[in-house]
């Protein structure tokens, strides 16, 4: 599955749904496909989010896969969802994905 994030502020983000479930749960959303936020309440959302991967970052070790190369941490993978996340919150404008 893919889930595209969609905000008036910012260019579409697509992500795996394996990755992108995750990171919607982090922004204390249920990980509801479709759904969206409400411009008010990117800001908290964005908050969570980030809050979450800087908990990850500080507590988690980087991990090898079994090829010995490094695995693509969620801090990296959400870098896009952030930058939107704040595009959005910057223009006051809502945020929804399917």
């Amino acid at each position: 599955m893919l889930v595209t994030f969609t905000t008036e502020a910012y260019s579409d983000i697509t992500m795996f749904g394996e990755h992108a479930l995750p990171l919607l749960k982090m922004m204390g959303h249920s990980g509801t496909v479709p759904s969206a936020i409400r411009a008010e309440d990117v800001p908290l959302a964005l908050n969570l989010l980030t809050a979450a991967i800087n908990a990850q970052r500080s507590a988690a070790p980087l991990e090898k896969n079994q090829s010995d190369e490094p695995v693509v941490s969620m801090a990296s993978r959400s870098l896009p969802l952030i930058n939107l996340l704040t595009a959005a919150a910057k223009a006051g404008k809502h945020v929804s994905w399917k």
